[in-house]
């Protein structure tokens, strides 16, 4: 599945979203739990100042600015939601990443989850972390016995972010392109050099 996205004009980013589904738990061996002191835990009402700790350390490398444009209180609508889960990965007692798991949609005929955040810590990217969490929230999210699990990426995301997720399981069902406004043109996003 793959689109040949069209230029963007000066000051736009071409993105093309790849959209992934799962409809059962996969059936595969554990993966190994990396040689390192580990802690996973949900954080219960998320302060929002961590969060956007969370989201802007491990989403600027990828360019995640939609959550850095709200406004606290709407941002605090989300993620202090009682349906959404959020994770966090400790490593060494640093937080190395995290997982947001969106279960608004089990209240639905559709019964379903979604990975709406993941992703590392960019100090913590390539030392087998991204696969560990990977896999625990996987199972943790068919725990809850939804029909479907999906999750998106996009070109803008880790280059082994889509080849990551199919290797978990997941299946894309749906490709779109969209132009956006480059978040560090418009200042969202510090544009480093």
């Amino acid at each position: 599945m793959s689109i040949i996205p069209p230029p963007a004009p000066d000051g736009k980013l071409t993105v093309t979203v790849t959209y992934l589904e799962m409809t059962g738990a996969p059936r595969r061996a554990p993966h190994p739990t990396p040689a390192r002191k580990l802690a996973l835990l949900r954080a219960d009402t998320v302060p929002i100042h961590f969060y956007r700790y969370l989201y802007n350390t491990v989403g600027e490398p990828w360019l995640w600015y939609e959550r850095r444009v709200m406004s606290d209180e709407s941002l605090a609508t989300i993620v202090q939601d009682p349906s959404i889960d959020i994770y966090v990965l400790y490593s060494e007692g640093a937080p190395a990443g995290y997982a947001e798991l969106d279960r608004r949609g089990q209240k639905t005929e559709e019964n379903e989850i979604e990975i709406a955040y993941f992703g590392l810590m960019p100090e913590f990217i390539g030392q087998g972390l991204g696969r560990y969490l990977l896999d625990w929230t996987i199972d943790t999210a068919w725990s809850r016995r939804p029909k479907r699990l999906w999750v998106n990426t996009c070109n803008l995301d880790h280059p082994r972010a889509l080849q990551t997720y199919q290797k978990a399981g997941f299946a894309p069902y749906k490709q779109i392109t969209k132009i956006i406004d480059d978040p560090r043109t418009t200042g969202i996003i510090p544009h480093k050099a």
